[in-house]
């Protein structure tokens, strides 16, 4: 169900699905032990703060999941843009259909007419939005949240529910949680305003009959809580569960000490929640059963909780009088082949606890399906921690690098296990590991496909490029967890010291470097991504965590293992497919209502985004594929690859159409026109046209077509086009040399853009990109010198220091050839120089963001090509001479010039080339069009013999061309750019010599 502010802060959801820690969190600090913690210290009027009264709670994003996976799979199905109706609402404004369905002025049937047509205004098209109202009101509350209400509840706190709602068909609002939870209800819906308008909150006070300054409020927008805070009322801002509640500790004055040990009489230990009505337990079977197993606890006290933490296999705590269990058994109903299988999981626990690995004890394995109705196993529950965070951000660094280094410590013992002396021979097929997985979650991932659970195309590309990328030689074997993650790991509570390892669920006999690569997943998601998953990033590293590289060192130092693991990409890769196809199958068993979790359906909505993020990997790594080729123009590598229009996806072939006739029927009749303007004394400024012909482009979609889906998966500022795809239509802006502009693609814009997407913070992307995006400014690239080879970027001389403080830098260097500096929109240069000349060679270079009005910066001339100077952007001899800027500007980090340069290199090249066919291509037909209609000796040019072998040639030439660049393209998207480098520098020099026939 949807509940958030105004359209002003509703673009802020799709950067938090702020349910509760989903994927890799558990449940330390939750709602249960709040209540614990309330209770005995006596809440607000003992041990509490008491100068709070009440604590408030929104709806949507804080007790119950957030709207954006509805929105994202409506989207899906109907081939919207990410993001659509998100903007859809914000364009509705307060006269928009939400605005009037939230205040009770517009009824549920009416509404989905009146939105259905804000959209297909949006989109060009029909689009049906009845139905996903009802999609979002099957969220379930968030079990520890609810535990949080209670809390505060019986520690003699007043609650109150304040939501954006809507009526149902019935006339009713629409409420999936107890109302008996809350002293107060208002639902914008029945009062007629919504947040963040200061009515509503003032409504609510009214109710609670309380001043503000008594009363706490929790929201994770912050349009509503801005509101809320200026009224006086205290306000927390919600991104997870887990944090949620662990500020609602801080601000209500109750101290909760996340490590101090429960006692075993505490009702409710850390991590579990009540147990949801459909996976309850037959308490008397159970008790039974447990009498047989413990007699002398059989007339003892029986207490049965459910874990947050986990999406797969139930999970319960048990306490049998003074005895404390856990309870692991299969979820109910159809599985999928050879999954769940706790079986397994008990024989290897079992295995390797007797081998030293530190495990709980287990006591028994009941394959009885009619005693609980699925198989499971009982085993000792460990009173210790876990670190749900991986930046521990409650540690001092020496304390995060203990915890490091005691998760390798623990993995390297498990990989010393020899299955043979642990009876484990037969636990798993030693031989071809890694393809037998790579099929095998293809086909978890193929069987998890159909109804609302669609296809993901990343999933195929990604197989094939796994399956293609095989290590060479024999592969090592040994136990492999499957899933060895920090958060899997249960620690002492009073030394960092593993005393437990959780969730063997994927465990077999196979390649140890897959359980490397999963424990150090959180070093390679990007902010981004941790936003998405609400998993932490490790980036930026925490002071006293280890890199990647000192972790893979010390687990090599502890197993005896030399050289490393060059190829640690090929098992990052490995561990997403494998990831997306377990969340492809968490989702469809939400949506088949088999989830042993209420965040189930969420979770598995995020397997398109792993799928996404591995390919992305994939496609970065540069491992050469096996077998290898001295060119990368293996037969598997381009086949399937488009070579026409007609190989296109429909939705490419409507774009090609479209930028063709924009350009014929708006650019080209323009031309003689905008070359006198820029042949003109006014020539260094923009001619209105070029304007105008900009906002008619974006206007109908021609915008921002460039950037690559690989460098933009989630399509939050292009189209997701594949460097493939955008090649078709670059041939078609060649055929003007003003139609890049028009359409916001001009380099160095474009190169710069993808920089500061794939590299920028998100205030460099702020400053910089969003206008670059918007096309309202210009931007230039500086790197190449008069003084050096500057193709050779370790030649470059130009310099960057550090001030001694660190809070700026101070830029010198000479410039030439800075294509787009004279242009009277360029605001910003990307400026390439060196921080450190005694580092490693490829280590010296730094890029920075350098304002063009800094002080400092000369644009000494415009520099001639062939006689003309290409107004009005130019190619400018610069000079920086002390230019100060701030540290903040700097890209991605000192030393890492080098990198980024590589990786901008690519799709340019191929923009470029393919813009220069399509200007050959119209040189061609201009050249026909001659030869037809001019007469020599009695006869058209086009009748001469040698006329026709000269644009024979040309066509030929031209053709092949254009399969060289295509090729290149299709090896960017296929492979990366790395291993079509060959490639990439061919076609320079093939396309080059175009012109010249």
């Amino acid at each position: 169900m949807l509940r958030y502010s105004s359209p002003k802060s509703a673009a802020l959801l799709l950067k938090r699905v702020a349910a509760a820690p989903l994927l890799m969190h558990g449940s330390v600090g939750s709602g249960a032990n709040l209540a614990r913690c309330l209770a005995s210290s006596g809440g607000a009027g003992a041990g509490g703060n008491g100068a709070y009264k009440a604590v408030v709670f929104d709806m949507g994003g804080v007790l119950i999941p957030g709207p954006a996976v509805v929105f994202r799979e409506f989207e899906s199905r109907n081939r919207l843009a990410e993001g659509e109706l998100l903007r859809t609402i914000l364009s509705g404004g307060d006269s928009g259909a939400w605005h009037r369905l939230e205040t009770g002025q517009l009824p549920l049937e009416e509404f989905s007419v009146a939105f259905s047509r804000e959209i297909a205004n949006r989109a060009g098209r029909p689009i049906d939005a009845a139905g996903m109202l009802e999609a979002m009101d099957l969220a379930e509350p968030l079990p520890e949240m609810l535990d949080a209400v209670r809390a505060c509840r019986s520690s003699g706190f007043r609650t109150a529910l304040l939501t954006n709602n809507w009526m149902n068909r019935e006339g009713a609002s629409l409420m999936p949680l107890d109302a008996r939870l809350f002293d107060v209800i208002v639902e914008s819906c029945k009062v007629g305003c919504r947040k963040p308008d200061e009515r509503i909150y003032k409504i609510l006070l009214e109710r609670l009959g309380l001043p503000a300054s008594s009363v706490v409020f929790l929201d994770d927008i912050g349009q509503n809580l801005k509101a809320a805070k200026a009224l006086g009322i205290k306000t927390i801002k919600v991104t997870s569960s887990q944090q949620a509640i662990r500020d609602l500790e801080s601000v209500i004055g109750v101290s909760l000490q996340q490590t101090a040990a429960s006692s075993p009489q505490d009702p409710h230990p850390p991590g579990t929640v009540e147990v949801s009505e459909r996976l309850r337990l037959d308490a008397d079977r159970l008790r039974s059963y447990l009498a047989k197993l413990f007699p002398s606890e059989s007339a003892a006290e029986l207490t049965v909780r459910g874990f947050s933490h986990g999406q797969s296999n139930p999970t319960y705590y048990i306490r049998l009088g003074q005895r404390e269990l856990v309870l692991r058994k299969k979820p109910p109903g159809k599985l999928l082949p050879s999954a769940h299988a706790i079986e397994r999981e008990f024989r290897v626990m079992s295995a390797l606890r007797q081998r030293g690995v530190p495990l709980p004890e287990l006591f028994d394995l009941c394959e009885d399906s009619s005693v609980l109705g699925t198989p499971f196993y009982v085993m000792e529950y460990l009173r210790g921690q876990v670190f749900t965070d991986v930046r521990l951000p409650d540690l001092k660094p020496e304390q995060r690098r203990q915890v490091y280094s005691e998760m390798i410590r623990v993995l390297a013992l498990i990989h010393s296990v020899d299955p043979d002396s642990a009876n484990l021979s037969d636990y798993g097929k030693r031989e071809r590991y890694l393809a037998r997985n790579i099929e095998r979650w293809r086909g978890q991932y193929e069987a998890s496909v159909g109804g609302d659970a669609q296809p993901i195309p990343e999933m195929t590309d990604l197989h094939k490029w796994l399956m293609a990328h095989l290590p060479e030689g024999p592969e090592p074997s040994g136990v492999v967890h499957g899933d060895f993650r920090l958060d899997n790991l249960v620690f002492d509570r009073d030394k960092l010291q593993v005393i437990g390892i959780l969730d063997w669920e994927l465990s077999t006999l196979g390649h140890p470097r897959t359980d490397l690569a999963t424990c150090l997943l959180a070093h390679r998601l990007d902010p981004e991504w941790s936003d998405k998953f609400l998993v932490p990033s490790l980036q930026p590293l925490p002071d006293g965590v280890p890199t990647e590289a000192e972790l893979i060192e010390d687990y090599c130092k502890r197993l005896g293992l030399s050289g490393g693991v060059p190829d640690i990409d090929f098992y990052h890769a490995f561990v997403m497919f494998r990831f997306a196809a377990i969340l492809q199958g968490v989702y469809k068993r939400a949506l088949d209502g088999q989830s042993s979790s209420a965040k189930a359906k969420i979770v598995g909505s995020f397997a398109r985004d792993v799928a996404r993020l591995g390919w992305t990997v994939a496609q970065r790594s540069g491992l050469p594929s096996q077998p290898s080729h001295s060119f990368s123009s293996s037969a598997s590598a381009t086949s399937g690859m488009p070579v026409s229009l007609s190989d296109l996806r429909p939705e490419v072939r409507q774009l090609h159409a479209k930028i063709r006739a924009f350009v014929r029927d708006r650019i080209l009749p323009l031309e003689s026109e905008l070359n006198s303007h820029y042949e003109s004394q006014s020539k260094w400024t923009v001619h209105p046209s070029i304007e105008r012909l900009k906002s008619e482009a974006k206007n109908q979609g021609l915008w921002n077509l460039f950037l690559p889906v690989e460098s933009d998966p989630n399509r939050l500022y292009s189209p997701g086009l594949t460097n493939l795809e955008y090649a078709f239509l670059c041939e078609e802006m060649g055929w003007s040399v003003y139609a890049s502009e028009v359409f916001n693609c001009s380099a160095p814009d474009t190169g710069n853009m993808e920089v500061l997407v794939r590299y920028g913070t998100e205030e460099q992307k702020r400053r910089w990109l969003d206008p670059l995006l918007a096309g309202s400014i210009r931007s230039c690239f500086a790197m190449t010198e008069p003084a050096v080879a500057s193709s050779d970027a370790t030649n470059i001389e130009a310099s960057i220091c550090r001030s001694p403080d660190g809070s700026h830098y101070v830029v010198n260097g000479h410039k030439w050839w800075i294509s787009g500096a004279l242009h009277p929109n360029c605001k910003v240069a990307i400026f390439m120089g060196k921080t450190d000349t005694s580092a490693a060679a490829h280590k010296q270079q730094t890029m920075l963001l350098v304002p063009m009005d800094s002080p400092g910066v000369t644009v000494v001339r415009p520099l001639h090509v062939f006689g003309f100077v290409d107004a009005p952007a130019g190619h400018a001899e610069v000079r920086f001479d002390n230019v100060i800027v701030p540290a903040e500007n700097v890209l991605l980090g000192e030393g890492r010039g080098f990198e980024i340069a590589q990786g901008r290199l690519g799709p340019g090249r191929v923009h470029h080339c393919m813009r220069l066919i399509g200007h050959c291509e119209r040189a061609i037909e201009l050249a026909c069009q001659r030869a037809v209609s001019r007469v020599a000796f009695g006869k058209p040019l086009a009748a001469q013999g040698s006329v026709q072998q000269s644009i024979a040639w040309s066509r030929a030439q031209l053709e092949a061309a254009r399969l060289l660049v295509l090729k290149t393209a299709h090896l960017m998207d296929t492979v990366g750019n790395k291993k079509a480098m060959k490639e990439i520098a061919l076609i320079k020099v093939m396309t080059r010599e175009l012109p010249r026939r």
